[in-house]
């Protein structure tokens, strides 16, 4: 799919646009980090299929933004509900969750700095944050 971009924040003089910056993701369900702010990352992910494992954060809240598409969210022992484009939602820390989407959809995620990508479940997605960095 061609070189791997180099990823800059927005405040090192990086793309700021959105709509030019998910394109450039070369893997679903691997997130990269495109901004700080305090103690906390901005992410961009692009998420098809259900590869994300069950997992948990047990110190952090998580936020997921829908930018474009639609996924399904699960959260353990209640109703699967559709986080569709323009909506949000608080995973609260400690809270076993999922993602999944039939088609392609583009998410910004806000967590804690320590958040582990998948919790403390290994799988074949799971990205370290110096990889989430673009290093």
């Amino acid at each position: 799919m061609g070189e791997t971009p180099k990823w800059k924040h927005a405040a090192a003089g990086g793309e700021r646009d959105l709509k030019k910056l998910f394109p450039q993701l070369q893997e679903y369900c691997s997130p990269r980090v495109i901004g700080e702010v305090n103690d906390v990352f901005v992410k961009i992910t692009k998420v098809i299929g259900d590869d994300v494992p069950w997992h948990t954060h047990n110190g952090e809240d998580e936020m997921f933004y829908m930018v474009k598409g639609s996924m399904q969210m699960q959260l353990r022992d209640k109703p699967a509900f559709t986080l569709a484009e323009g909506e949000y939602f608080i995973v609260p820390r400690g809270t076993e969750h999922r993602v999944s989407a039939e088609r392609e959809c583009w998410m910004l995620l806000i967590e804690p700095k320590a958040t582990k990508h998948t919790g403390d479940v290994a799988s074949k997605i799971t990205k370290t944050i110096e990889e989430q960095m673009g290093s």
